[in-house]
């Protein structure tokens, strides 16, 4: 068994001189930063007085699904015969809030557009999306479910 460490930091920037003395005093801005990768403002949700120019948790979770399933299935087509040309997905995630603040993200839908050569099997590329589910690690680590809706061009 092969282990991997990720490590990123994540800064709060959001202070404006009074710390978190008030729950409408401070921004919810932060950056997400990796060794020798570009910088990735975050905040939370607008409707959690968030800022919408900034990328929150909740989409970086769905971001995260898409781009493993993508990178699985590309590698899997390669394996195949698959000849891919183009992908593009319009992910979405649903997140429930409960009356006490928590909430949890219970559905995510990958909905994937994908271009294919002249002689690749449409039939091969749709069932390795299947294959790429079952083998992309965020997917294996989430306790909702995680549909997949190809459209192929």
């Amino acid at each position: 068994m092969q282990q991997h460490l990720y490590e990123v930091q994540v800064a709060w920037s959001g202070n404006d001189g009074d710390g978190t003395r008030t729950y409408s005093g401070y921004r919810r801005d932060h950056v997400i930063s990796a060794a020798g990768k570009p910088v990735l403002p975050g905040s939370s949700d607008p409707a959690f007085r968030g800022d919408a120019a900034r990328y929150n948790p909740e989409e970086l979770l769905v971001a995260s699904l898409s781009g493993c399933h993508m990178l699985w299935y590309l590698h899997l087509c390669s394996e195949a015969g698959v000849v891919v040309t183009c992908y593009r997905d319009a992910a979405s995630g649903i997140m429930v809030v409960n009356t006490d603040g928590s909430g949890a993200i219970t559905a995510v839908t990958l909905r994937p557009r994908i271009s294919l050569t002249v002689g690749s099997d449409p039939v091969k590329a749709r069932a390795l999306h299947a294959d790429a589910h079952r083998m992309c690690f965020i997917a294996a680590s989430v306790n909702f479910p995680v549909q997949i809706e190809p459209v192929f061009e």
